[in-house]
């Protein structure tokens, strides 16, 4: 029986949190909400995501904080970038820090999709091989 893709939210947007777990429970996907990076970082369910979509500018920590410290202790978990304040600049440095996807507020729910299943499909071919 294979496992469904947990993909987790990091949002301090209670709407877009809500947008976007809508969206992957329609795709079949469990989704784990968090309004911060740090609760994100307090929980147990950061050893089991599958795929983190985060905003870009939170209060306290920010998405590319959230990068830097996953890179530091999960550096297998794919991070997903949205953000209504889109810069080259931090572009760069989400994509430098191994970002997969990097979207900018209002982006096309397909091109999300599309983002995620490849990002998924990546994931399990790289399990098999191990």
């Amino acid at each position: 029986m294979t496992r469904i893709p947990i993909i987790s939210i990091v949002d301090d947007d209670k709407s877009g949190r809500i947008a976007l777990s809508s969206l992957m429970r329609s795709l079949g996907y469990e989704s784990h909400l968090f309004s911060c990076a740090e609760d994100f970082l307090a929980s147990t369910e950061r050893n089991v995501t599958d795929c983190l979509i985060t905003d870009v500018q939170m209060p306290g920590m920010s998405g590319l904080d959230l990068q830097r410290e996953l890179c530091n202790h999960s550096p297998d978990v794919p991070i997903i970038f949205i953000t209504a304040h889109p810069e080259e600049s931090v572009r760069q440095r989400a994509k430098a820090g191994g970002a997969v996807c990097f979207l900018s507020k209002p982006f096309d729910g397909q091109v999300l999709i599309d983002c995620i299943e490849r990002t998924l499909a990546n994931a399990r071919a790289h399990s098999a091989r191990m």
